[in-house]
């Protein structure tokens, strides 16, 4: 079978590699269909951030079902799946209290072990989200992306009646605007620096957009003033200059969730720091998307608003595992235009 693999250097390849078997009574053997590269990849392939290498990523893939050990039994050959990456151990206390993501022995699809970027993969039975008759499994490779959004949005008691601010029109901010839209947000902002994600973002749902490159902090707050109350924040671009935007324009109570991850240090100013005192702010921190039971609500949610939302607008390129790799190969040094879909359902 033909897996893309990423080696140490950073060179991306198609390779054979031998199809996988079931071995255990709670393994199933899935064809992939899509699969998607997230951000986080990136360092992986480029800075030496995987855990090992070679290494076949993915871990936002969709799947139809082979195989399957004899404990598995909801499951039949054909169904449309998805991969729930997180694999925690379900016993130490942190799972025990339903806190998954903070499970202190947990592994990972398509980073702690081999992922999606392949034509056959082994998962456990947990770690597959059924998707209900009749939904695409191109639909399905943006589930996991979808309830990054929903999940932060579930730690802040939801979004309905709110003034959402997403700080990062990549494509998780584009796809939490959209939910928040779909959700009953009063309105929508998008900030970001790039025109061409804000005029996406206006296109796909966003009431307001700033261009936080050609406007001061000062002057977004100034714009939010008349939307300052009941504002909901989510900063979903992991930059310490985007952290403290989000301080800065916050107004009186904000809820601020802070879902992008940092590879700079963050430093802020006495100004800034005291926004969070005067104001009264409400800082979340909000990893990965799950909750109980297990995996979350979230991942119901994400597949109930699918049809809401505008997901093909967000493709930069797709293609076939040679297309693919050329496209992550040629992404070195340069930011992620949109999302890059491996479609193994194309040989």
């Amino acid at each position: 079978m033909k897996s893309v693999v990423v080696h140490a250097d950073g060179k991306v390849l198609v390779e054979e590699r031998p199809v996988p078997t079931v071995q255990h009574p709670d393994d199933v053997l899935v064809r992939i269909a899509y699969s998607g590269l997230c951000g986080s990849d990136i360092p992986r392939i480029f800075a030496q951030g995987a855990h090992f290498y070679p290494i076949t990523l993915g871990h936002e893939f969709s799947a139809e079902v082979v195989e399957y050990g004899e404990n598995v039994r909801d499951l039949t050959a054909g169904d449309a799946v998805v991969c729930v990456p997180l694999q925690p151990c379900f016993a130490c206390e942190e799972c025990q209290r339903h806190a998954f993501s903070q499970c202190k022995h947990y592994q990972f699809i398509g980073s702690r072990s081999d992922g999606g970027n392949t034509e056959y993969l082994v998962v456990p039975r947990s770690n597959l989200f059924k998707l209900p008759a009749g939904s695409s499994l191109l639909q399905g490779a943006f589930l996991e992306p979808i309830t990054v959004g929903l999940h932060a949005l579930k730690l802040a008691g939801g979004c309905a009646g709110k003034e959402v601010i997403v700080i990062g029109a990549g494509t998780i901010g584009q796809l939490a605007i959209q939910c928040a839209r779909a959700l009953g947000a009063k309105a929508v902002t998008a900030i970001d620096i790039n025109p061409q994600r804000l005029a996406l973002a206006q296109q796909t749902g966003a009431s307001f957009v700033y261009n936080s490159s050609e406007m001061s902090a000062e002057d977004i707050a100034t714009q939010l003033a008349p939307r300052r109350f009941d504002q909901l924040i989510l900063e979903t671009a992991g930059t310490p200059q985007t952290v403290a935007l989000a301080l800065d324009i916050a107004g009186p109570h904000a809820q601020v969730a802070l879902v992008g991850t940092l590879h700079k240090d963050l430093q802020l100013s006495a100004k800034t720091f005291g926004f969070i005192l005067r104001k009264e702010l409400k800082i979340l921190g909000s990893w990965m998307n799950y909750s109980a039971p297990w995996p979350g609500s979230e991942w119901q949610q994400a597949i109930d608003l699918c049809e809401q939302l505008q997901l093909e607008p967000l493709i930069a390129t797709m293609g076939n595992a040679q297309h693919f790799a050329d496209s992550v190969n040629a992404l070195a040094g340069k930011p992620m235009a949109g999302k890059i879909l491996l479609n193994m359902t194309e040989r």
